[in-house]
């Protein structure tokens, strides 16, 4: 696995090299100190994981994590940092983050929120769950609108209700598997299909739910009501 680190501590930088330097599939291809740095190595670098820090000293890593969502949709990307506030937590899954650490988690956590996102998990730190929580039952309060009331003339839960509600039932099963931690290629298995047919369900549910994540996708639906 080849990693891309984003990351201005030293400290934490040889911290990050220790924990892979033991791992022979492990690979650091780039390590930046600074945003600028990680918005042109993005450009430039092939990587299967990014590790960003938010607090950068010229600007945030939400940056660097949207600029690598456009160039490499298919990374893995695991925010590091000592931001555990709901805002940041938020502004990063939302710009494509697919696991977040806090950077006093143990050489163990380190690795495994690694393992995991490399099976095609979502490792979020325990601390950062009720901030992800609190935005969830947020949002959902926002998207309570009358016109959704059982008095509406749409209130039948037909396909055209809402936005989310166009989903295919096939579109609803691939979402559902993937809810549950399963990776694309482990959903064509399940679905009997081939992968390149999952990956056209997955820009279909991305363009309909307005996302470009997984996380973000399995966050909307939660929201939604389709999972």
């Amino acid at each position: 696995m080849r990693l891309f680190v984003v990351e201005d501590d030293p400290y934490w930088q040889q911290a990050i090299r220790a924990i892979v330097e033991h791992r022979p599939d492990y690979r650091i291809v780039a390590m930046c100190s600074n945003l600028r740095q990680g918005l042109e190595a993005v450009q430039t670098e092939s990587f299967d994981l990014m590790i960003v820090d938010l607090g950068l000293p010229d600007g945030s890593g939400i940056d660097v994590i949207r600029a690598s969502r456009r160039r490499h949709p298919d990374a893995e990307i695991l925010v590091a940092t000592v931001f555990a506030d709901e805002e940041n937590v938020v502004a990063a899954i939302y710009a494509g983050a697919t696991g977040y650490l806090v950077k006093e988690a143990t050489p163990e956590q380190w690795s495994a929120a690694i393992d995991g996102l490399r099976a095609g998990h979502s490792p979020i730190d325990p601390k950062i769950a009720r901030h992800i929580l609190g935005a969830v039952q947020q949002r959902s309060r926002s998207l309570m609108q009358p016109s959704w009331s059982l008095s509406s003339p749409n209130a039948h839960g037909g396909a055209d209700d809402e936005a989310g509600l166009k989903l295919s039932p096939r579109e609803i099963e691939v979402l559902q598997l993937v809810a549950k931690g399963f990776t694309m290629i482990e959903v064509a298995r399940f679905l009997k299909v081939s992968p390149h047919t999952t990956r056209t369900h997955a820009k279909a549910i991305y363009r309909k739910l307005e996302v470009s994540t997984r996380g973000e996708a399995v966050f909307e639906a939660s929201v939604r009501g389709l999972i």
